[in-house]
């Protein structure tokens, strides 16, 4: 016993963390990045665990806390179901169907989707997505808290084997992804589904900046979070930094994104529709508009409202305990640079309109 016990002690000192070896069993592409330009042109393959092709994406900003994946259904095919204790936020990049939920022994619920549509996975929750279609495969991107959840227990079989039924989150009900939700604040909508990212109206939200809008979704009981945030024509964002975990995929509109931590140069990110970023934990960073229409990206991030698990946004100037930079007190230089750009693009600038 002591021998077996030391053997797998040794094998456990290779500096890699129960999440890394996960990932390593699973046989697809794995992109580690700051940036991905395009998540269509990830490379995916075979995925035996979810029975489609797919690829694990880990960008450097989420911290190891979260991680997204891609997955391709086959035309008129079907994943293989699964449950895991890690929380799973889906976005559909291309194609509908269906995904039915269910709790062990319990009664099963249905719900299509399609291109543009956002749902979280009940947590341990029983689920399997379908595709509609019989002539071309469906595609998604899938955000979780795998990494986290997995370096805490250090246990995959309880991860993917627990029978707990989180029954406040998920017990059954008919319309739990049929129903219209609750609108809190006028902007926080307490929600299961979402039908359509692309179309959907936002509120007027000017503390990031003058034309900004944002709805934010308490989606799932989840203690990861996401948000639309759409901005005007001819402006850019004022900077921020929060802690990591927040990716960001842009749905309409090309710009870019600067990003740096206190005391060193912007790192630039050039963006268009499917680009994902991550910014790291503490950087500063802020985007701009380069289109000649409004700009609209989804945010998946930690801290819900109901759950908070690190350090929240303070939207006021760091000069005031804040974690933004107003536009006063930013670089001169970021400004000049933005409206250099719009000039050579024929777009006027629209920072000076209030």
């Amino acid at each position: 016993m002591m021998a077996d016990q030391t053997a797998k002690l040794g094998a456990l000192l290779d500096g890699k963390s129960s999440y890394e070896r996960w990932v390593e069993k699973q046989g697809v592409p794995v992109t580690r990045a700051f940036f991905i330009s395009d998540v269509n042109e990830v490379a995916l393959a075979p995925w035996a665990r979810k029975g489609g092709k797919g690829a694990i994406i880990n960008l450097e900003g989420t911290g190891d806390t979260d991680d997204a994946y891609i997955c391709e259904i086959p035309p008129g095919g079907k994943l293989e179901p699964e449950r895991h204790l890690y929380e799973e936020l889906v976005f559909v990049l291309d194609g509908h169907g269906a995904t039915e939920v269910w709790q062990e022994g319990g009664a099963r619920r249905t719900f299509e989707w399609q291109r543009g549509s956002l749902f979280a996975i009940p947590l341990n929750a029983w689920s399997r997505l379908y595709n509609g279609r019989g002539d071309r495969p469906a595609r998604f991107i899938a955000f979780t808290t795998a990494p986290l959840m997995m370096n805490l227990f250090n246990d995959n079989e309880f991860i993917f084997n627990c029978p707990h039924l989180f029954r406040d989150r998920f017990d059954g009900e008919e319309d739990y992804f049929s129903g219209n939700g609750t609108i809190h604040q006028e902007r926080f909508w307490d929600v299961n589904f979402v039908a359509n990212v692309h179309d959907l109206n936002v509120i007027a939200s000017e503390g990031r900046g003058v034309g900004n809008r944002t709805t934010v979704f308490e989606i799932g009981c989840s203690t990861l979070v996401a948000h639309i945030s759409q901005f005007a024509v001819g402006r850019y964002k004022k900077a921020h930094r929060h802690a990591a975990g927040a990716q960001i995929i842009i749905l309409e509109g090309d710009g870019y994104s600067l990003l740096w931590p206190e005391g060193t140069p912007p790192r630039r990110c050039d963006w268009k529709p499917n680009s994902i970023i991550s910014p790291p934990d503490q950087w500063f960073h802020q985007h701009f508009n380069l289109s000649r229409t409004q700009t609209r990206y989804l945010a998946i991030r930690w801290n819900s409202k109901k759950y908070k698990v690190f350090k929240d946004i303070i939207d006021r100037s760091v000069k005031e305990g804040g974690t933004q930079i107003e536009y006063e007190d930013e670089d001169p230089a970021i400004r000049r640079d933005f409206e250099a750009q719009l000039a050579e693009r024929g777009i006027p600038s629209g920072m000076n309109r209030k």
